[in-house]
């Protein structure tokens, strides 16, 4: 993972200079160690290619895709997250990923970002501005799934998240925010999704992750998905028991996290001995299929497992934490369905035949309505309707009414037709809906406080309020504010008084 360094961004507020100095000696400290995350000359990309243009990208990140040749629409689409001080060229050639993106046939999204952003080019998995749904680096990270999904017709039910060291974290904290968006994760020697949103909470993360439980983990994931989220991804933990710069508990808290937040428990459904000192421990769901999987590696250090070689369960090169042990994106990959075996993930199956309807819009929406309506399929005989993935409802008609729905709450919308056979064909674009309706609410805290709670977000050792990004002072416990939220995820000072 390396150090994870502030952003020094001029617009999100200056860093004082003594905390700088101390990072960069905390930095050295770990580099004698061999914590940070440093590698040699980068290896050649081929086939890896920079998509520019693909939104706002409030993160200040780059685009890097790989798509197989002639690959089909429809297909899944995995996102990969390198660690600190890498590349999207770096773990590209490393991880194993192409490989498989070859041989299953899906789209490769690599994220990356450099130095401009944290000095130690990390995601910062750290920063509630940049981990947040709808802000910095995870906005980006969004909009590039969307580009994605817009220029290779990927199934919008098939995409999926991974990372290593800090790439890790973010992805935590990505299946946390984008649950409508990721069908399953792989943390790889990370951490639980909002373990840390504030850069004085990200060394004790990593080094001695605080023993919450399961209940308290999981309620950090349904606080930051949307309001309503009931249906969540399937995730992959990946751990060495001697790393010593994401200890080992992490994994045991992000079991105890997305095992709760799937309502399972923490008993397994059963254990499995695997290559290179692996125990595959699995977590079934309702239904019998694995909703979380934890790979514990005996003996391996800090990084991402690979096992070169050209055999079927083989992948990767070694390198400056790519360690060869076993070849973790094969039993990834399997593990979400991307084999065609159907696997632990959502989706697994081949879409019909039938192509995703177009035109798909919100025609009005209520206090705890909205109405959709779709042109139609040709061949179609009902079609199905899913809200932040999870299916809501069939018809008959191009038209649906979605109800009971919480007032001043955005949801995102999906269709799919179903042929005369009962198969599901692609699906289509997403479109946003916000309920009208919003009860102000007021808060009166410490910044810190307010920071810890999503009202506002710190920088540079001052505090912001969410959404109005107006000023509050020091980010500490001893400077306190009134915030009123006048509207979902937007609030504004109001010190001298407060009418909600």
């Amino acid at each position: 993972m390396g150090q994870p360094y502030p952003p020094f961004r001029p617009a999100r507020g200056r860093v004082f200079g003594g905390i700088r100095r101390w990072l960069t000696a905390a930095a050295g400290a770990l580099a004698l160690t061999g914590g940070l995350m440093a590698v040699g000359p980068q290896a050649t990309a081929a086939g890896l290619t920079q998509v520019t243009g693909f939104g706002s990208n409030p993160g200040n990140l780059t685009m890097h895709t790989y798509v197989p040749d002639g690959l089909a629409t429809g297909a899944p689409l995995v996102v990969a997250l390198h660690g600190c001080t890498q590349s999207a060229s770096d773990y590209h050639a490393h991880s194993g990923w192409p490989k498989f993106a070859d041989q299953y046939r899906f789209a490769l999204v690599f994220p990356q970002t450099t130095s401009a952003n944290n000095a130690n080019s990390c995601f910062n998995w750290f920063d509630a501005a940049d981990s947040t749904r709808g802000q910095g680096e995870a906005l980006s990270i969004k909009q590039m799934v969307d580009t994605a999904v817009a220029r290779y017709g990927s199934d919008t039910r098939r995409v999926y998240i991974t990372g290593l060291s800090a790439g890790a974290g973010m992805t935590a904290n990505m299946l946390a925010a984008y649950p409508d968006v990721f069908a399953g994760g792989s943390v790889d020697s990370g951490l639980p999704a909002s373990c840390a949103t504030a850069l004085s909470a990200a060394y004790t993360c990593m080094y001695s992750p605080p023993d919450k439980t399961p209940a308290q983990w999981g309620d950090l994931v349904r606080s930051a998905a949307p309001t309503g989220t009931t249906s969540w991804p399937r995730v992959a933990v990946w751990q060495g028991t001697s790393d010593t710069t994401v200890a080992p508990a992490n994994a045991t808290e992000l079991r105890d996290q997305w095992t709760n937040v799937w309502g399972i428990g923490q008993t397994p459904s059963r254990t499995e001995s695997l290559s290179g000192g692996t125990t595959l421990t699995e977590y079934d769901d309702a239904g019998g299929r694995p909703a979380v999987s934890v790979y514990s590696i005996s003996g391996m250090a800090h990084g991402l497992a690979v096992d070169p070689g050209s055999g079927p369960e083989q992948c990767g090169t070694t390198g400056t934490y790519y360690l060869d042990t076993i070849c973790s994106s094969y039993h990834t990959a399997r593990f979400w369905g991307l084999d065609g075996e159907g696997g632990g993930g959502d989706g697994g199956e081949d879409p019909g035949a039938l192509p995703a309807p177009t035109g798909l819009t919100v025609g009005g929406t209520t206090d705890a309505t909205v109405s959709l309506s779709w042109n139609a399929v040709a061949g179609a005989a009902s079609y199905t309707v899913y809200r932040g993935g999870t299916k809501v409802g069939t018809t008959t008609s191009t038209a649906y009414t979605d109800t009971g729905l919480a007032t001043g709450t955005t949801y995102g919308y999906t269709v799919a037709a179903v042929d005369a056979a009962g198969a599901t064909g692609a699906v289509s674009a997403q479109v946003t809906a916000v309920t009208t309706g919003f009860t102000p609410t007021c808060h009166t805290a410490s910044n810190y406080a307010h920071t810890t709670a999503g009202r506002a977000y710190q920088s540079g050792g001052y505090t912001y309020a969410n959404g109005s990004q107006q000023a509050m002072g020091l980010w500490n416990t001893f400077t306190t504010h009134t915030l009123k939220q006048t509207a979902p995820g937007y609030y504004v000072l109001a010190d001298s008084g407060c009418s909600a």
